[in-house]
This record gives structure tokens, sequence and C-alpha cells, in this order.
């Protein structure tokens, strides 16, 4: 598989002036695609028109789709992945016109609404004042979601070898005493650990890492039952119930086709 590997520049918020309010760019992107580390000068709305992608900031991981799109501040460093396939979108602001919604980055519903406001926007026969109303109108209806498609690694050296076989393979079914034994540390200890760094249990935690697996998977139109199957879940039912537990949502939320 060609992976792209794309490297940005790392700026400081409102480092370089932009002439604009809102400014937007798409792409579809033919080849799975790596973004190293980088930041912008503007706050930015990352969103996709089709399939599902990710940002990362730190050990965070928040997982992108056509419904769920990611805040970023500016100024702040991440790094970002698209699956081949993917259309994105990404949508600046200026820091002066625009308050960032958040100092850390902050999941936003893609509503109908804010999607013809953002795409009104890409029409360049627009005039001045119905180009301002409609900006204003864009940060109007922005808002931080209660919902997030985020999984937080643990960054202890000891629990490496786990996370690293979990985040390649979610359905891997090995259990918190087999890990134990593994690592040669009582279960207590992972457990202690992962509730340190994440806030959640071994258990939950896995759960996360296979619904944003999931997430992925059905957001470029693998059938639910392959998808189940990818992630270590032996019927659709129990995929069902434990990624409704993560994401509040059903799976078919994210389905494509």
């Amino acid at each position: 598989m060609t992976v792209d590997s794309r490297a940005l520049p790392i700026y400081p918020a409102g480092s370089v002036a932009v002439p604009f309010v809102i400014a937007g760019m798409d792409e579809v992107v033919s080849r799975e695609t790596h973004w190293d580390a980088h930041s912008h000068p503007t706050h930015e709305l990352l969103w996709n028109e089709r399939g599902a992608s990710s940002s990362t900031v730190g050990s965070r991981t928040w997982t992108i789709t056509p419904t769920v799109g990611l805040w970023m501040p500016a100024g702040v460093l991440h790094s970002s992945m698209a699956p081949a396939g993917t259309w994105y979108r990404a949508v600046h602001f200026g820091i002066d016109s625009v308050p960032s919604l958040s100092d850390v980055p902050v999941t936003v519903e893609v509503t109908p609404l804010l999607r013809n406001l953002l795409e009104r926007l890409t029409d360049d026969t627009l005039g001045s004042y119905s180009r301002s109303l409609t900006e204003s109108m864009v940060i109007d209806v922005l808002a931080p979601s209660p919902h997030e498609l985020l999984v937080q690694i643990p960054e202890l050296p000891l629990l490496r070898p786990l996370v690293e076989t979990i985040q390649n393979d979610p359905s891997d079914s090995r259990t918190l005493s087999d890990w134990a034994t593994l690592l040669d540390v009582s279960p207590r200890t992972i457990t202690r650990v992962f509730r340190s760094e994440t806030g959640l249990s071994f258990g939950r935690w896995v759960a996360a890492v296979r619904a944003q697996r999931a997430v992925i998977l059905l957001a470029h139109g693998l059938d639910l039952s392959e998808v189940a199957e990818r992630v270590g879940y032996h019927s659709t039912s129990a995929f069902g119930a434990a990624f409704r537990r993560v994401t509040g949502a059903t799976p078919g939320t994210f389905r494509v086709g």
C-alpha cells in the first residue's frame, strides 16, 4: 500500500495575517495520506464530505466524519491521517475576526445548516454583503458538541506492547488477565494505569479503540457484519450494543452506501 506523507509548516497563532474571515478548501485523497505534526496561524474546522479521517494532538486522537467535525484552535500542534478515498474539507477562520470555540480541540456537530452555510461560502460570485452575512451565521451556529469520537493513548512504556497490538488489530481478543501475564504485572496495575492516563477501564478503552476503527471502516462503505468481525465482535448485535455504549449512536449513523 502506497502512503502519501506530507509535511506542513508550524505556525504560531496569528503569526500570518490573512485577508479573510472564513476560507475553505477540500480534497479527495487517492492514497492513504498522513500529515506530519503542524499548526496553523488560523483556527481550523475539519470535516469530511465522504469517509472518516483522524487528527492527533499529543496522546489524543479524534475521528472526523461527515457529521462529526473537529475544531482545531490556531497554533495547536497536530498530525492527521486520511484513508484513500476520503473527501475532506478544511475551513480556516481568521483569529482577529472569529474567537476560538475553545483553547483545546473540540468536536463540532456538522449539521445540515452549518454544512449549507459553509457550502454557500464557496460561491465565488457571492457579494460582499451576502458573504459577510453568511460568515456571521456560520460563527453564530458553531458550537462544541458533547459527542466526540476520542481515544486517549496511555503513554507508560510498560503498556506499549498492549497499546500497539490493539491499535494495529482491534479484534485482538486477549483479556486483562492475558495481558497481565504477558507483561508480567498484576491486572490491578494495568487497570490503575488505564484509569489514571485515560479515565477508562481497560475494557472500555478497548471498546473505544474498536469504535473509532469501526467508524472509519463504516464511513468507507464496508458491510456491517464485516466491520463487526474486523473489530472483534462475533455478531452484529453485540457490535451494535458496544458501539452505542461508546458513541451514543448506532453504527448505521456512520455507514456509507
